[in-house]
């Protein structure tokens, strides 16, 4: 099985847990299929570069996919059909990236190792 990173926008006007529900759709699709999801990433209401089928705004939602191509085939079918999906993307990667927000949790939560206490530069 290959590794997938998909990325779907859904409409502003459904709610954050319809679009959970979306989510949870696609990932039994997957499953059905053979396949299974990594990481499921919600990365809320965000504003569109331009107007797409007259919305300003999409709920931005990230699978981490590892499926058979015929899984990832059923899974893009269903988007196409569903009204609620503005647009989505599959791409084949290597290895899983480790997402942005991710990062910045995982950076806020260990102390910086480059950063010395302030008392000794202060004592000089």
């Amino acid at each position: 099985m290959a590794l997938y990173e998909h990325m779907l926008i859904a409409r502003q006007d459904i709610s954050a847990q319809a679009v959970d529900a979306l989510a949870t759709h696609l990932k039994t699709i997957i499953e059905n299929e053979g396949g299974k999801v990594e990481k499921q990433e919600y990365w809320g209401l965000r504003t569109l570069a331009y107007r797409i089928k007259k919305n300003r705004k999409g709920h931005y939602v990230l699978l981490n996919l590892n499926a058979p191509a015929n899984a990832i085939a059923e899974l893009e079918r269903q988007l196409k059909i569903n009204e609620d999906v503005l647009r989505f993307i599959t791409v084949r990667v290597e290895a899983f990236e480790q997402s942005n927000s991710s990062r910045k949790r995982e950076e806020a939560r260990r102390p910086r190792e480059d950063a010395a206490p302030e008392a000794e530069g202060a004592a000089v």
